[in-house]
């Protein structure tokens, strides 16, 4: 029995240190950008927005990229309007209103949806939070621009401010470096695009209304409409994370639930995934077996080398410190990450209530039945 658990846990390492091989061996050598007319940048901003100096001094540093910046935001954002009026031409801004039966993030990309310009060919969506790099939009627009898919996404690199929040980081950076094929990618709502033609394919202002998630929403109706969605692999994107365990813990679940809430299916594969590698580990140290111990370590630290030379060749070297809190929990404690993994995925599960933006969120099937201002 033991023999057969060593066997099954050497197989699915291999599997796990296979698949960043993988996504390494993939990394495109030749990162091309395209600057296409008619781009528009879409970000949408809470009212006390403090004006994102960083986000924006980023935007105005993209390499090979024309585009317009609409900010979306709920009407009363003082930062976008002073930033509209330092940058006129360049910058709008949409004020959305305040939603009652659906995200506000949502209520405020339909408002920008709707406030488009006959112009307008190409849509990239950005988060507040990241830290774009100089090739970001032109990255996220050349598979459009070239023909090779309709949707294009990068995904979110946390960048843990301290070392005890490096847990959330390391496992953020193990969904990060999967093996993303086409038709198994969901887009990332902090750096994703779309061609316009597309989203008046899908309907897309209609298909979120009543949404709470842009970018779940957006994957599944592409899917379903048999569009070609393409990872750029290389915009593996910073986002810096701070607060306390509790924050860290928070944001975990609210990413869970957002895909429970969307597809079941997703969320049981992810989580049964999860729980192979969190067995084995118990198999490995329960059994006492130093050698399905040091198999887990072995192929951890083969992780970690292989993610470091990933990072290091996509990520601004001010950013690789912040990933090496990342770095170190995978490497020193691989099994507590995967433990930590999987009971998120498993408190994700036993409420359909998500904290977001300011709002308590009830969902169901995907689609908001309550919405409340949060306390404090």
């Amino acid at each position: 029995m033991i023999y057969l658990g060593l066997v099954l846990w050497a197989f699915f390492q291999a599997l796990s240190v296979i698949g960043v091989l993988n996504y390494w061996r993939h990394l495109p050598a030749d990162r091309k950008v395209e600057g296409p007319d008619g781009a528009v940048v879409i970000l949408s901003v809470r009212d006390d927005w403090d004006g994102g100096a960083d986000l924006i001094a980023g935007l105005e540093r993209q390499e090979g990229a024309r585009f317009r910046l609409l900010i979306a935001t709920s009407g009363n954002c003082p930062a976008a309007m002073a930033l509209a009026a330092r940058h006129p031409g360049w910058v709008e801004v949409i004020a959305a209103g305040v939603a009652n039966d659906e995200g506000q993030k949502v209520h405020k990309i339909r408002a920008a949806l709707r406030a488009l310009r006959a112009e307008d060919r190409y849509l990239v969506f950005i988060d507040a939070d990241i830290a774009p790099p100089a090739r970001l939009v032109g990255r996220l627009l050349f598979p459009l621009v070239r023909g090779k898919a309709e949707v294009a996404t990068g995904y979110r690199l946390l960048l843990p401010a301290r070392l005890a929040l490096g847990w959330i980081g390391a496992v953020e950076m193990q969904l990060a470096t999967l093996p993303r094929p086409a038709n198994g990618t969901m887009p990332w709502g902090g750096a994703m695009a779309m061609r316009r033609d597309a989203a008046e394919r899908l309907g897309l202002e209609g298909a979120l209304a009543g949404r709470l998630s842009d970018d779940m929403t957006l994957g599944l109706v592409a899917r379903r409409a048999g569009l070609r969605l393409r990872p750029v692999r290389d915009l593996l994107v910073a986002t810096p994370l701070d607060g306390g365990f509790g924050a860290a813990l928070d944001f975990g679940m609210r990413q869970y639930r957002h895909v429970l809430t969307n597809s079941a299916r997703m969320w049981a594969v992810a989580t049964g995934v999860v729980a192979l590698q969190a067995l084995g580990w118990a198999f490995a140290f329960g059994s006492c077996q130093w050698v399905a111990i040091s198999i887990g370590y072995g192929a951890a630290w083969i992780r970690v080398a292989a993610r470091a030379r990933i990072l290091r060749s996509v990520l601004e070297p001010e950013h690789m410190r912040a990933v090496w809190r990342s770095l170190t929990w995978d490497a020193v404690a691989p099994f507590l990450v995967v433990w930590a993994h999987l009971a998120v995925q498993l408190a994700a599960s036993v409420s359909r209530r998500i904290g977001w933006g300011g709002y308590d969120y009830w969902v169901r099937g995907g689609r908001v039945v309550r919405m409340v201002r949060s306390r404090g």
